[in-house]
């Protein structure tokens, strides 16, 4: 369908939708004129009393498994756009239950393609949700020689040792980070980042293979209201604000001088509507993040300030198989593309998490995760 025919006003399904971000996202198509449809199988984990009395009553939610082809035909009817962001998300859990994780996040992705080819649906355009996960290792420059490098995930004996950073292969030297590229090799460290890199690649290929416009966008550390801050497998930023809310220390891995890139929900919003509406972003696979690291210290510490609290952090030298040292964003292809620029800065965006925060109740998992985490030999 030509630019030129497309409704101005579109009915947009989003698979996960009533989730974390995708219950921002549907704020901001309603509020661009369009429908919005969401299929949620409203996990327990993540949903632990039933829908959610956030996602607005404009929308129409469909309880329903992304992996039933019924469930899916039905959704599909009369969509434009969809958004893929139905899946399991959290590293450490995905290295004992790989089975979940590759049937919700890669079997999901597969019947979604296969129920939008069976339909003859005559969608406009596909956004996955994809993850910085995939990179593994961030992109690296050599302090003494100078060489560009993309180093290995850390093995079990460096960690051990409490070796945190990487190193040159070539002299030896401390490697320091620079922001992440898209054109980067992937390093897949977790089931997760497979099964992410499995989306996003199958999501692609059937973009090309039936002339379907479809974007993958790489977002990297996702914050903001809404997280379930009850889920010990959520983004970091909130199982840091559910330890301190039930006035206990956030539990910082390593030394705490890791980097990543944390960006606000509304930031990931507006790259997404942006990619709904860019055709420069069709075939594209591109980051999302807010381009400055933070380390993950400094964001415990950001949030104990913001919600007033004289917590430290706990800095607990130990470590979790497969984490990554640092990674943050080179936003220049979103940039270019999109014409993307975040907007919402670290403490603009954790305040407005502590004033949701001050409203909240959640059950502290940090210590549950732990134990899990060991019993499979995943920390030490």
């Amino acid at each position: 369908m030509s630019p030129d025919k497309r409704r101005s006003k579109k009915q947009v399904l989003i698979t996960g939708g009533a989730g974390f971000v995708g219950s921002h996202l549907a704020d901001g198509l309603l509020a661009a004129g369009h429908s919005v449809r969401v299929l949620d199988d409203l996990t327990p984990q993540v949903h632990q009393n039933g829908a959610p009395d956030y996602l607005a009553p404009e929308v129409e939610l469909i309880v329903g498994d992304v992996r039933d082809p019924n469930r899916l035909r039905d959704v599909l009817a009369g969509v434009d756009v969809v958004y893929h962001f139905a899946a399991t998300v959290g590293v450490g859990q995905s290295m004992y239950e790989i089975s979940r994780y590759m049937s919700v996040n890669t079997q999901g992705t597969a019947e979604l393609l296969q129920a939008i080819l069976d339909t003859k649906m005559p969608l406009e355009k596909l956004i996955v949700a994809s993850s910085m996960s995939i990179y593994g290792e961030g992109q690296y420059c050599c302090s003494k020689c100078g060489r560009a490098a993309y180093p290995p995930v850390r093995s079990t004996a460096q960690l051990k040792q409490g070796q945190w950073e990487v190193h040159c292969a070539a002299c030896g030297g401390v490697l320091v980070p620079r922001a992440t590229v898209e054109t980067k090799p992937s390093e897949i460290n977790s089931i997760y980042a497979l099964s992410k890199r499995d989306q996003e690649e199958m999501c692609l290929i059937f973009g090309r293979t039936y002339d379907l416009p479809v974007t993958a966008l790489r977002f990297f550390n996702i914050y903001g209201t809404r997280q379930a801050l009850s889920n010990p497998y959520t983004g970091v930023a909130a199982i840091f604000a559910s330890r301190l809310i039930n006035n206990q220390a956030p539990l910082v891995f390593e030394d705490g001088e890791q980097q990543r890139d944390f960006v606000s929900v509304h930031d990931i919003v507006r790259a997404n509507l942006l990619s709904m509406e860019r055709t420069e972003s069709n075939g594209e696979v591109i980051n999302i993040g807010c381009g400055k690291p933070i380390k993950i210290r400094r964001v415990a510490e950001i949030l104990a300030e913001s919600l007033g609290k004289e917590i430290a952090p706990v800095i607990t030298a130990k470590y979790r198989a497969g984490d990554i040292r640092h990674c943050f964003a080179d936003l220049t292809k979103a940039r270019r593309l999109l014409g993307y620029e975040p907007q919402v800065t670290h403490e603009q965006g954790f305040r407005e998490l502590a004033a949701w925060l001050a409203h909240q109740q959640a059950e502290d998992k940090a210590e549950t995760m732990l134990k899990e985490l060991t019993t499979y030999g995943l920390t030490a």
